[in-house]
């Protein structure tokens, strides 16, 4: 067993919903922002080089970040947003009546809740980071569901090929296609 762990958080339940589950709620929340003229906002949470923290430590210790960045995420956001895991392991948060700006700050948040999680290995600290794609339905111009999501998973690859540890925001009615 790796001795791999964070003083933090270690006892909280993720509590996240599956691929399946988040995507049928996104689903869900979005017809009602839209028949209801409410924002909401998606956030697409990636752990910045998770795949060389998993081939330096091994998967044991990737899955322990996972979990912990999922519960500092569960310990920042509001109980009617929706957390859930996406493929690829990365993380999205769902939160209705949020407009961009609030998303924007819900993200900062998380990215320096991150920065100050303490992880360690064989004594030696390892720092993570995450990099956090944020869209958000503002008005009629976005359709579908899937315009949000994927306007955030954009943001998100772009934010990761410019180095990570950032937030970045797309429209997503810019983003279709």
């Amino acid at each position: 067993m790796s001795d791999f762990r964070s003083a933090q958080f270690r006892d909280a339940d993720p509590g996240l919903f599956s691929l399946s589950q988040i995507m049928h709620l996104m689903r869900t929340e979005f017809g009602r922002a839209q028949r209801y003229r409410y924002p909401l906002s998606v956030l697409v949470i990636g752990v910045d080089r998770l795949g060389s923290l998993r081939d330096l430590y091994g998967y044991e210790s990737k899955e322990a970040v996972l979990d912990e960045v999922a519960r500092l995420l569960k310990l920042e956001t509001r109980t009617c947003d929706f957390l859930g895991r996406l493929a690829d392991d990365r993380l999205m948060a769902v939160a209705p009546h949020t407009d961009s700006a609030g998303a924007q700050v819900l993200a900062a948040r998380l990215v320096a809740g991150v920065r100050a999680l303490r992880f360690e290995t064989g004594g030696k600290q390892i720092p993570i980071q995450v990099t956090i794609g944020v869209a958000s339905l503002a008005d009629e111009r976005t359709l579908y569901f899937d315009q949000l999501v994927s306007a955030a998973e954009r943001a998100l690859d772009e934010g990761a090929g410019a180095g990570g540890d950032r937030v970045v925001v797309r429209d997503p009615a810019e983003t279709v296609g």
